[in-house]
């Protein structure tokens, strides 16, 4: 059983981009860590959070369900990310218009993590297994007023990993104000409310349960937009572990204005009605590969989209630390177009 204890910690270091133990322990984090990768191309390139993007994009809607809306009518998606280049993510989500104010979307998530050897105590390898989340996915959207929308995410997660296996169920809740004419949107999202049903073993593990809060605006009338993406709000304290100048040894950094940085994404972006241009900086992937092999990039992501017609298309990379790297890409298609 500590085996497998030891094996939920590597998958939840993995899910969350960290490579190595140590900052699993130090923020104490859910082996539910993959329900934080994004689906949209698009938000992974502004950070891989941000719940306050406004786009006719049916893959932003795991970021907060108030982004779901009439004008995502027959729209499908497909999303694909390499993760870390040894695991594999991909996605699809459907939505539709109910009635004159709401909208509904269904999707669903598969997560595989690669070949992991399985070891027993004494060191005698047994073969290997493939660990496995799928996330199901119901969302509900309805829009107060002409600027305020409100929605729920319902999740249904499965996981499977060697013989045992795991079930838990979550919800976020999201709000969103977009005043068309300011091109401002601002967002408040609970994530991943709820827990585990049925155990892997005999103590329940949490769901990595968060606030955030997001602010995108365009700057006056130019097609560039600034985002403000706050993450971690249910806890202030974020400290790291960094090596000393000139030396091995390891020491633990907090002070005010790392903790304040650590939970800020930020995002600038280049759009227009058929092509966008983002980048961002997130401080805390950039400080948690210090005890790594950072490089210039760590904290960077970068990407495109391109809208032909009744498709659009993204791409998103980063590259962590030097040994390894993300891309992502999706499809989204608008299906009333494509049919008519």
């Amino acid at each position: 059983m500590k085996r497998f204890r030891h094996t939920l910690i590597a998958l939840a270091a993995l899910a969350a981009g960290v490579p190595g133990l140590r900052m699993q322990a130090q923020y104490g984090r859910s082996v539910y860590n993959f329900l934080e990768i994004p689906t949209s191309a698009h938000v992974f390139a502004l950070g891989g959070t941000n719940v306050a993007l406004i786009d006719d994009d049916i893959t932003l809607v795991d970021q907060n369900p108030a982004l779901l809306g009439q004008e995502m009518d027959m729209q499908l998606g497909f999303s694909y990310m390499l993760h870390m280049q040894t695991s594999n993510f991909a996605s699809v989500r459907f939505g539709m218009a109910a009635g004159e104010r709401g909208a509904w979307a269904a999707g669903i998530r598969y997560l595989n993590y690669g070949s992991f050897r399985q070891t027993e105590a004494d060191g005698t390898e047994g073969g290997s297994f493939k660990p496995q989340d799928i996330v199901f996915e119901g969302s509900y959207s309805h829009d107060f007023t002409d600027r305020l929308r409100g929605g729920i995410n319902m999740k249904m997660v499965y996981s499977n990993y060697e013989i045992y296996s795991a079930f838990a169920m979550a919800a976020d809740v999201g709000v969103n104000y977009y005043n068309e004419e300011k091109d401002l949107s601002l967002s408040l999202v609970f994530k991943n409310m709820g827990g585990q049903l049925k155990r892997f073993d005999k103590s329940y593990d949490r769901l990595p349960f968060d606030i955030q809060a997001g602010y995108m605006q365009s700057l006056g009338t130019s097609p560039i937009s600034i985002g403000i993406t706050a993450t971690n709000l249910v806890r202030w304290k974020m400290p790291y572990y960094s090596h000393k100048k000139d030396s091995e040894e390891i020491e633990l950094k907090q002070n005010f204005i790392s903790n304040l940085f650590r939970h800020l994404i930020f995002g600038l972006q280049y759009s227009n009605e058929k092509f966008y241009l983002a980048l961002s900086y997130d401080y805390k992937t950039a400080t948690d590969m210090a005890t790594f092999q950072r490089n210039f990039f760590s904290g960077f992501k970068v990407g495109l989209g391109l809208k032909v017609k009744s498709f659009a298309f993204g791409v998103a990379y980063a590259m962590p630390h030097k040994s390894a790297s993300n891309l992502m890409v999706n499809l989204t298609t608008d299906l009333w177009e494509l049919t008519h």
